[in-house]
């Protein structure tokens, strides 16, 4: 038993070191952004965020008063996050929570607390539907785009995503479009009315565009797989005209059965035509193969 209590001791603790308490004032912001997102242009006019989010809209709208956005963001993102716990780490799980409270928090204190009118329309952009759900799904993106990168999720959707879409035999993105779907569906048969869920799928795609910014980046780099026979002379090149450093990796063709070389090598969009003229200049029967990359960890 001691040894149990012991070793489950040791756990908490490493779980404890992988928090980063920095990332928590990050991710205040990020609550605090999502919060204004939807408080200040979706909610007034009735149009619905994605996800967890959505639905708390939609039950805040059909149930009594005292039941509020906040409290169904509570009841519904706590338990299911909880849930993925095993599955997605102590640390995301602990990072997510604190974020649903600051946009729970946040959200209660703009439309129950400050002297802010958000019962008719938004207080910034009107009665006008399209910029209410551009910016709204802008502004929210922002928010949940700057949660994932510091660790976390604003939204239980994409823990229900990871752990039932491979179970049901679907991608992840497929299974948050047809959540998404089916809501805005309910949405429009509970309010009897199409044009605020099809606006809000303006925001949704907003919304979801704006996260893929924030959490990869507006200047994605661009991985080039270059295979050759004059991998030495191609990479001194490379090396020389982008001062930087490739990786060589000895290769054999799946066909030929010849031996070739790979070359690995990053660069921006800016100079892609730029890599092509070097390697077809040397080499006119190289291969090269072009990916984006999201992201990129570079340790000094």
């Amino acid at each position: 038993m001691k040894h149990d209590n012991s070793r489950q001791a040791t756990g908490l603790m490493r779980a404890f070191r992988e928090i980063r308490w920095i990332n928590f004032a990050f991710l205040t912001v990020a609550g605090t952004i999502n919060a204004f997102g939807v408080t200040l242009f979706l909610f007034p006019v009735k149009l619905y965020d994605s996800g967890i989010s959505g639905l708390s809209m939609l039950l805040d709208q059909v149930t009594p008063p005292a039941l509020t956005l906040s409290f169904f963001l509570l009841l519904l993102n706590f338990p299911i996050f909880l849930f993925g716990l095993k599955k997605q780490g102590f640390a995301f799980t602990v990072y997510s929570l604190f974020t649903v409270a600051v946009y729970s928090l946040v959200s209660y204190l703009i439309m129950h607390v400050l002297p802010i009118n958000v019962n008719f329309v938004s207080p910034l952009a009107g009665s006008d539907l399209l910029l209410c759900a551009v910016f709204g799904g802008l502004i929210s993106g922002v928010g949940s785009g700057l949660t994932i990168r510091f660790g976390g999720a604003i939204d239980g959707i994409d823990i229900l995503s990871v752990v039932f879409a491979k179970k049901i035999g679907i991608s992840i993105g497929s299974f948050v479009m047809i959540f998404n779907a089916l809501l805005y569906i309910i949405c429009g048969i509970v309010i009897q009315s199409w044009i605020l869920p099809l606006y809000s799928i303006v925001t949704y795609y907003i919304g979801s565009k704006t996260v893929d910014f924030i959490v990869e980046g507006f200047d994605r780099s661009t991985c080039a797989m270059i295979v050759t026979n004059k991998a030495e002379e191609i990479s001194k090149a490379l090396s020389e005209n982008f001062d930087a450093g490739g990786t060589i990796v000895n290769a054999i063709g799946g066909y030929s059965k010849d031996e070739k070389q790979i070359i690995y090598f990053i660069v921006n969009h800016f100079q892609i035509n730029k890599l092509k003229t070097i390697v077809t200049d040397i080499d006119k029967t190289a291969f090269v193969s072009l990916q984006d990359v999201s992201d990129i960890v570079k340790k000094s």
